[in-house]
């Protein structure tokens, strides 16, 4: 290996395991020249997928795992029993410092749970909160939490407000990105007593809070950032992906229904391409389990080569801006000025 940051892939997890993430590392690998990666799980098997597609290079690794953590065990079950599994190996290097950070398409609860027991959280942050991406008019918008916490108190939700201020600084070089907390209503009256006073906690934290938006501001660009607990954010975060996979059947089906449909569907290809391209969720694949002492990306887990090799450029761009340790800095300061839970 050479003397670059090294991300550690969990390549048993997810739906399809050593098929996705053996090809979206090789894809990586020749992209990009400053990183190195270790392949995480059964030797064999990940031995047999690089057979297939050889790589010639230095920069990529086997680590040997023996067991995997299957989509549907319950966290528990995973952190007590599968002390072995790829999901665990891989967040274990991160805490040696063997690997700058770890990206997994695995089960998204024993993700949080391991992550959270073996890395620890930041000084000042009482949980992790997973923070993704969803596109915009303008661009995109930060969202979090999309579903580690569904019971999140108003201190929690001026936790990630801040995480999410900082991260977003970082990788975006947006100097002061503006936040929002989602709510049924712009109106300081709006909401229940949990987001009246996370609405105060936020905005003594000294950053750009503008106060509450509703759930078409997610979408409008006019926020970078909006902050709610997993429970909500985690409907929204599926709620959108419906609307647009019915968005997308909805124009095939119009575009197929007779012969001048389907010419008026070849002269808006190129509209409809570019629409795809935009709106393509492949490109806002991983989400950040923010609040760690490490880097730790979850990809979805019907990801394909595409998207989860976005998730590794995401977890490549966390370590480059060092986010955990900005985060770290920043708690400590709002703690010595007494701002702590």
């Amino acid at each position: 290996m050479n003397d670059h940051p090294t991300i550690a892939l969990d390549a048993m997890g997810g739906d399809f395991g050593p098929q996705v993430v053996v090809p979206a590392a090789l894809e990586i690998l020749n992209h990009n020249q400053k990183v190195d990666l270790i392949l995480v799980g059964d030797e064999g098997v990940l031995t047999q997928a690089l057979a297939s597609s050889p790589y010639l290079g230095n920069r990529l690794a086997i680590r040997h795992a023996s067991e995997i953590v299957e989509m549907h065990e319950p966290p528990s079950k995973a952190l007590r029993n599968k002390k072995d599994s790829s999901m665990r190996v891989a967040i274990d290097l991160v805490k040696e410092g063997k690997a700058a950070a770890c990206v997994s398409a695995g089960n998204t609860g024993a993700l949080m749970a391991i992550s959270k027991f073996v890395l620890k959280t930041i000084p000042g942050i009482d949980r992790p909160a997973i923070i993704g991406v969803v596109p915009s008019l303008n661009g995109h918008t930060h969202v979090l939490d999309l579903g580690a916490n569904v019971d999140s108190s108003a201190e929690h939700l001026r936790q990630f407000a801040i995480m999410a201020y900082e991260l977003v600084k970082a990788v975006e070089h947006n100097p002061n990105p503006k936040v929002g907390l989602l709510n049924i209503g712009e109106e300081e009256i709006k909401g229940n007593e949990q987001v009246k006073q996370a609405m105060k906690l936020i905005a003594e934290s000294h950053i750009n809070f503008i106060g509450s938006v509703e759930g078409n501001d997610i979408y409008t660009g006019d926020v970078d950032i909006v902050v709610t607990d997993g429970f909500i954010g985690n409907v929204a975060l599926k709620t959108s992906e419906g609307l647009a996979k019915m968005i997308s059947e909805a124009l095939k089906q119009a575009f197929s229904e007779n012969l001048l449909t389907k010419l008026a569907g070849l002269i808006a290809l190129p509209v409809l391409r570019t629409f795809r391209k935009r709106f393509d969720p492949r490109q806002y694949n991983g989400a950040s389990l923010v609040g760690l002492r490490g880097i730790v990306v979850k990809s979805h887990g019907n990801a394909d080569c595409v998207a989860f090799a976005k998730a590794i450029e995401i977890a490549i761009l966390e370590i480059e801006h060092a986010v955990p340790e900005k985060i770290g800095a920043r708690m400590a300061e709002l703690i010595a000025e007494g701002m702590s839970a």
